[in-house]
């Protein structure tokens, strides 16, 4: 059996697709995948599923779905679905869901470029792209629980891509990714590193002029939006590009990096992005023993 959550909710069995019907029960599916082999509270579930509208007999509901997805998950001769004392628990192996095989990806990419070998690393970042068909759990995007997750995951992906076009960069391709990043660049005006790259595929084109337009655009959307200037590493790559930095034309023995700064600047935009995580995050669900949890309110 087969799970993905990059994109909307599916699971594949040997049999073919499994519609798993009710919008209770592709949620409680969704929450168990989020912390895939890990034990889920109930007080957890009960929150992310009902909410404040979680009435006295919720404890009740909440085991009734986990009967019927149990059922629907049976695969084979074996439970997915595990009760633990204090919760729930959907145990998977490695080959079981997408999200899995994409972190596994990204590993080997990662490994690939610090060993100097950006065509590895390219491959493995192109297959890992390619699990995706559209946002991560794209059909409970609106649920409250789902939201920190999905932001984590956004950037994962973004991320990824920062590195495959970096990799490609680093083999030569700059021709090729200039109308890309183009289109990326305006999609997410913020992103120093992806207007980075492309200020280097400019450049490498032959187009010095364009690069450093592409800076200061980048420059006046940074003080418009947020009143900051452009971070270091953008910084410097602009004295670069003035100067003329024989570094930049990638010409030197090739260490699987297009610009040695760039995961700093990769960190930045990061780091930027956790930021305005944290401050849209939602409201915190309770954990088991807390006398503000769901199960404390019933008690009292």
């Amino acid at each position: 059996m087969q799970f993905r959550v990059l994109g909307p909710l599916e699971i594949e069995t040997e049999h073919g697709p499994l519609d798993l019907r009710g919008a209770k029960q592709r949620a409680l599916l969704a929450m168990l995948l989020i912390h895939a082999n890990e034990v889920v509270s109930r007080d957890l579930l009960i929150e992310g599923l009902w909410g404040e509208a979680a009435g006295e007999r919720a404890a009740h509901s909440l085991e009734a779905q986990v009967s019927r997805l149990r059922k629907s998950l049976r695969n084979g001769g074996r439970h997915l679905l595990l009760t633990r004392p204090t919760g729930y628990q959907l145990s998977l192996e490695a080959d079981q869901l997408d999200l899995f095989r994409f972190e596994e990806l990204l590993e080997q990419a990662g490994s690939a470029m610090a060993a100097g070998a950006p065509e590895r690393a390219a491959a493995a970042l192109r297959q890992g792209l390619l699990l995706w068909r559209g946002r991560a759990f794209e059909d409970v995007a609106y649920e409250n629980f789902a939201q920190i997750e999905i932001e984590r995951l956004d950037e994962l992906r973004l991320g990824a891509l920062e590195d495959r076009i970096e990799a490609d960069l680093a083999l030569g391709r700059h021709a090729q990714l200039a109308p890309e990043l183009e289109a990326l660049v305006r999609r997410y005006p913020l992103r120093e590193r992806l207007r980075g790259q492309l200020m280097i595929a400019l450049y490498r084109s032959g187009r010095q002029a364009d690069a450093l337009g592409v800076y200061q655009d980048g420059r006046r959307a940074l003080v418009d939006v947020l009143g900051i200037e452009p971070g270091p590493v953008l910084r410097r790559l602009e004295q670069s590009i003035l100067r003329q930095d024989p570094h930049l034309t990638g010409n030197r023995r090739r260490t699987g990096r297009s610009w040695p700064a760039q995961s700093r600047g990769a960190r930045e935009d990061r780091d930027r992005a956790l930021r305005r995580a944290r401050r849209s995050r939602p409201p915190r669900m309770r954990e088991p023993g807390d006398p503000r949890s769901p199960t404390a309110r019933r008690e009292q």
